[in-house]
């Protein structure tokens, strides 16, 4: 056991606390959307805190900290301007402040009153299958986490039989994810999440701290420089020999960024469950800020990780943890597996705990919210659609529990069998495009293009996916047929054997940018020449005569030119101005040092030492706002979850509100 009783201790308070949220939640929900989205009643800060944490799982901390563990600092720099782009997107409400005024339980759900029913179904089966193998190593990565983390026996003795620890891990964790979301629906895992989400960035704060002093920043950058030349990890101009996580990783993701929003379904739940459309954009808005708590931990911690592999130092702790992990399986597990061990021989007693406490949030949070996501996808987009007589609310809510169940069931069996053979983050960029590398088009061109049809959007789902499901297929091959080109007397074949061959050597990464542009592509090309007229998007949209009462406050009818130029409208309180303000200034100061830096170094040779220094600065900088940023967050938090509930308390249900599409609805 490499745990104390006192840590122990810890992780039971934080799983006491949570299940309190739990036990809280459960008079609150009355009603189907209360179980899909909170009844819409959440505020922003809540969503951006909840949902935060919800897309932080136990299974992304580790897959960031093994791809940091690769690319060090590096491309840190590249994605500072990642931060125009997330700031473009947030302050315009791009997808995220339409989707919302649809007033759509489910993403599928917004595609039947747009294209078709069939569509529909259709959209809802590939988001669920895209999920559900995407989902599949989630179980499996949180287990082997928590058996070497807390240095668990690797079987057990139970009623005189000696079964494997791995799989009853798997259980227990997935049975309090199961009984959080079983309680309350998303009215349970909002504030389940939120709470989780509080305790995280304090404690990522903390550990970042304690490591910062405890190992020396010139240790550090000894051992950062070490790497070769052109795949350095301190100065990101000399990066071109970095594999997987390199310049084109980053650019592929900026454009992901602005195409798939809202794509990838693991959270869609968050998606309709703000009180108004004009709080979901405050939500996206309040992205731009939630980031540094999370940021600072995954970007730091496995720079330390990566010194003490390789200063020699701390030579003795290497040595130790590669022995450790040298017996847990691939390369890939034991990629995995490398920084938890090393933190094990870093935290100190109590500390131990509180990470420990993290990655069960970060375990339970993602795993209730994803378990709701899938589930209720089927329920809604696949069963639903075909039924011809309704369900009563609670037969409503109980298909929709068997079938989270179901989820489990399938992910628990999924995580025992299946054998991952390349890094998380690749794995989810090739699972997820399944569904993502086609849903942007249809998405986009669903909420601001009349001219957009149904035959393109089931065209271009078709391209996503079945690009996707290739790039699977194709990994699964033995490398030898692509090792050497075979003697091919056909022009014809030596084109497909090349072009296989490419097809085998790129990665996840890759294969979803080729999918994002071929279903663009595809999208445009079939609704240009389709001769269906263009559809009403006010209908869809509830704008003008279709408008819902109380949907839009208005603050400042008539907003100045000034203000309308920074995305700022008529339902902007003071407060709302305050906070655009200060995140396009961030923003700015951020680029501005980003081209600044750029020019200079193209134009000059900049060492590492010099690098070395800047990178130090930006270190304290990320710690003063991490620390702001959790003060500021935990208390509109606090206040949104209060006023969440004092809304379910007292608002009328209405019970037709279950995500069937009538014939008035569609355009």
């Amino acid at each position: 056991m490499n745990m104390a009783l006192i840590d122990w201790g810890i992780v039971l308070a934080v799983l006491g606390v949570m299940v309190f949220g739990v036990l809280l939640s459960r008079t609150h929900m009355r009603s189907v959307a209360d179980f899909l989205c909170a009844g819409r009643t959440a505020g922003r800060y809540a969503i951006s805190i909840a949902g935060g944490i919800a897309g932080l799982g136990a299974i992304t901390i580790v897959g960031l900290m093994e791809m940091n563990y690769v690319a060090g600092f590096s491309l840190t720099w590249w994605g500072l301007t990642m931060s125009v782009v997330t700031l473009i997107i947030t302050v315009s409400g791009w997808v995220v402040y339409r989707f919302r005024q649809t007033r759509a339980l489910t993403l599928a759900q917004f595609f039947e009153v747009r294209y078709s029913r069939r569509f529909r179904i259709f959209a809802g089966l590939i988001a669920f299958f895209s999920g559900l193998i995407n989902f599949g190593i989630f179980p499996a990565v949180g287990a082997r986490f928590f058996i070497y983390f807390c240095g668990l026996p690797p079987e057990l003795a139970i009623l005189g039989l000696t079964v494997p620890i791995y799989p009853v891990v798997m259980l227990v964790l997935l049975g309090i994810a199961l009984f959080f979301v079983f309680s309350g629906g998303q009215v349970a895992v909002i504030i389940t999440d939120f709470a989780q989400g509080i305790f995280v960035n304090v404690i990522f704060i903390v550990i970042v701290l304690y490591l910062y002093s405890h190992v020396d920043w010139t240790q550090v950058m000894e051992a950062l420089s070490m790497a070769p030349e052109q795949a350095s990890l301190i100065n990101p101009f000399k990066t071109s020999h970095i594999e997987d996580f390199n310049l084109w990783y980053f650019l592929i993701g900026v454009v992901g960024v602005i195409y798939g929003v809202l794509s990838w379904q693991g959270t869609q739940a968050y998606n309709s469950s703000a009180k108004s459309a004009h709080e979901a954009k405050m939500a996206s808005v309040l992205g731009n800020w939630k980031v540094f708590p999370q940021g600072l931990f995954i970007l730091f911690v496995p720079i330390i990780i990566y010194t003490v592999m390789h200063h020699p130092d701390f030579s003795t702790i290497a040595t130790n943890v590669e022995g450790i992990i040298a017996g847990a399986g691939s390369d890939a597990v034991q990629n995995q597996l490398r920084g938890p061990i090393v933190l094990t021989m870093l935290l100190p007693v109590g500390l131990m705990g509180a990470f420990a406490a993290v990655m069960l949030a970060a375990f339970i949070s993602t795993h209730d919210t994803y378990l709701h996501s899938w589930g209720s996808i089927f329920i809604q987009d696949v069963v639903m659609p075909f039924r011809k007589k309704p369900f009563t609310p609670s037969q409503h809510i109980l298909a929709l529990r068997l079938s989270i169940l179901g989820v489990a069931v399938f992910i628990f069996f999924f995580s025992l069998l299946f054998q991952q053979s390349e890094y998380i983050f690749l794995f989810f960029a090739i699972t997820g495009a399944i569904f993502a590398g086609g849903s942007g088009a249809v998405i986009i061109g669903g909420l601001y293009w009349r001219r957009g049809t149904a035959p393109a959007a089931w065209g271009a789902l078709i391209t996503g996916s079945g690009i996707a499901v290739g790039g699977i297929l194709i990994h699964r091959l033995p490398a030898e047929i692509f090792e050497s080109a075979p003697e091919l007397t056909s022009r014809i074949g030596e084109m497909w054997w090349t072009l296989g061959h490419w097809f085998y050597n790129i990665n996840g990464q890759q294969y979803w940018a080729v999918a994002m542009g071929a279903s663009a592509l595809i999208y445009v090309l079939v609704s240009l020449l389709g001769r269906t007229p263009p559809r009403d998007l006010d209908r869809a949209l509830h704008r003008g005569k279709y408008a819902v009462v109380g949907e839009m406050e208005i603050v400042d009818a008539l907003p100045s030119r000034g203000w309308k130029m920074l995305g700022i409208g008529k339902e902007f309180t003071r407060g709302d101005k305050i906070i655009y303000v200060a995140t396009y200034a961030q923003t700015a100061i951020w680029i501005t040092i980003f081209i600044v830096g750029t020019v200079y170094n193209l134009h000059h040779d900049v060492s590492d030492e010099r690098w070395a220094s800047f990178w130090k600065v930006y270190f304290y900088i990320q710690v003063a706002i991490s620390i702001f940023v959790m003060i500021w967050f935990s208390i509109g938090g606090f206040r949104d979850i209060g006023a969440m509930l004092r809304r379910l308390r007292v608002m009328k249900r209405d019970a037709m509100d279950d995500g069937t599409v009538l014939d008035e609805d569609k355009g």
